[in-house]
């Protein structure tokens, strides 16, 4: 005859436990969209100079500042990510969904770019044009659901209120297509909605 170990009470105080798991943990990895914001917001910044003659590169060098602004990051990102494993610390399940969705938006992001390289060899330059001009609002849509998730996942109402200003900037960036404003409003998009969030939940999350 086998005992009964079951205990209703403890089982109930576990998934209690786990409900709340993390509830006054801060966003891990913020300081990667810092980085993220600062570095493209800059690359942003660089390519608007270049189309109103502020910085007179032209042809196949005007797309330099993004494959520099790239390489950098992924760089910057391999050192964060390194530093963030030898601090180890407690991974809430709220941290652990928050990190697997950002890192699969990156990949996302990168999957279009190698769709639009795709796209090029497939229709020409013209087609690319097209399509460049859609993806900084492809991007803050993936910003949006990134924030979004978040926002659900710690139960903050200021990171769904990034969520939604990520959402609102994608077709204001749309209607500026064909306009040098458009990466001018694009660095602004990204110094707001990622690198000045990101800064104060990594300086929240020292505190």
């Amino acid at each position: 005859m086998t005992e009964n170990t079951e205990d209703p009470a403890a089982d109930i105080a576990w998934m209690r436990r786990l409900a709340e798991e993390g509830a006054e943990t801060p966003m891990q990895g913020a300081s990667i969209l810092m980085n993220a914001g600062l570095i493209f917001g800059a690359a942003s910044l660089f390519h608007w100079a270049q189309i109103t003659g502020l910085a007179p590169l032209t042809g196949p060098v005007q797309g330099l500042g993004w494959l520099v602004a790239t390489v950098l990051f992924l760089l910057v990102l391999a050192v964060t990510i390194a530093r963030l494993k030898r601090e180890g610390g407690v991974r809430t399940a709220r941290n652990r969904a928050t990190d697997t969705v950002w890192s699969a938006l990156g990949w996302g992001i990168f999957a279009i770019f190698a769709s639009m390289a795709a796209l090029g060899w497939r229709v020409g330059d013209e087609g690319v044009e097209i399509a460049f001009g859609l993806v900084p609002s492809v991007i803050m849509v993936f910003y949006g659901v990134g924030w979004a998730v978040s926002a659900a996942m710690h139960k903050s109402r200021l990171l769904w209120g990034l969520a939604i200003g990520s959402f609102v900037a994608a077709p204001l960036l749309a209607a500026l297509t064909g306009s040098a404003n458009q990466y001018l409003a694009y660095a602004a998009a990204l110094f707001l909605l990622m690198a000045l969030p990101g800064f104060l939940l990594m300086r929240g999350s020292r505190r």
